[in-house]
């Protein structure tokens, strides 16, 4: 049996449902019952927990032969990421409690990276990782080709505002159904200690491929532009963020290159699907 967080997600459900195209047993693991319905429904035993709940997320790593793990997004942390520090503690305890057969972990790529920003947080849970007893892997995973979704509607106006920049500086991309399917590769691989698998998909693309993208995909001329640096902070802050340089600081190491593999491209692995595809679904779902 494989139990599986972030489930409500897209990368975490196709992670179950590879699973149970398998045959295999998976345990849904939710915030609330409600959630949980739609996997019940598909073959899922449900297991309640949060990430926070060191006692819950015991109860539902008990017994499993492999742990799928997300920890929830916090794009706006606070100083010193106490939040991530204490989701840590938790899961760790568990971990050493329940002992599951092996733990697979989505980090992101740059998860090496000391230097201040938003990916510290994954920083922060696989130092943790490390110190438990079982085997782990981190599964550090490219951008989202998905993240292409908060463009959709300016690219049909034609023109796409970009914190990527260069426009024409290319960056690992991956989609989301490659990191669910590598994903449930390694929870059926046996290994011990800890592995590290970067992932990426077939190349690199800039934001001007982006646009490109979404040209071909809308059969209109899209572009890309840059949104100024020192225009940052003051939009982040309009939208609601207390405290936005982990955010900038993240994109900037995209731009300037220090937030890459930490084995370089040439040992990353690559998979199939291209942005291309992606940006098409994309535009589809939103018709």
């Amino acid at each position: 049996m494989f139990a599986i967080t972030g489930v409500t997600g897209k990368v975490g459900g196709a992670v179950a449902r590879s699973l149970l195209a398998q045959g295999q047993k998976v345990r849904a693991i939710v915030r609330d019952m409600e959630k949980g319905r739609s996997w019940s429904a598909q073959g899922c035993e449900i297991g309640i927990a949060s990430v926070e709940d060191a006692a819950g997320l015991t109860n539902v790593f008990r017994g499993a032969e492999g742990v799928f793990l997300m920890t929830p997004p916090n794009y706006d942390p606070e100083p010193g990421f106490p939040e991530t520090h204490k989701a840590a503690a938790a899961i760790r305890q568990a971990i050493e409690t329940a002992r599951p057969g092996k733990v697979v972990f989505l980090s992101t790529v740059g998860a090496q990276v000391g230097e201040p920003n938003l990916l510290n947080n994954s920083k922060i849970t696989e130092e943790m990782l490390r110190t438990t007893s079982v085997p782990v892997a981190f599964l550090r995973a490219a951008w989202f080709m998905e993240n292409a979704a908060w463009d959709v509607d300016a690219a049909r106006k034609g023109v796409i505002p970009s914190f990527l920049q260069p426009l024409d500086h290319r960056i690992p991309m991956v989609a989301a159904n490659d990191i669910a399917r590598t994903a449930a590769e390694l929870l059926g691989e046996t290994w011990t200690g800890v592995r590290v698998v970067e992932l990426e998909g077939p190349r690199r693309y800039s934001a001007n491929d982006i646009a490109a993208g979404f040209s071909a995909v809308l059969d209109r001329q899209v572009r890309a532009e840059a949104v100024p640096r020192d225009e940052w902070e003051t939009l982040f802050r309009s939208q609601g963020m207390q405290n936005p340089m982990p955010r900038i600081r993240m994109v900037d190491g995209f731009n300037e290159g220090w937030i890459d593999f930490e084995f370089g491209e040439a040992n990353s692995r690559k998979e199939r699907t291209t942005l291309e595809e992606v940006l098409h679904s994309l535009v589809a779902s939103k018709s």
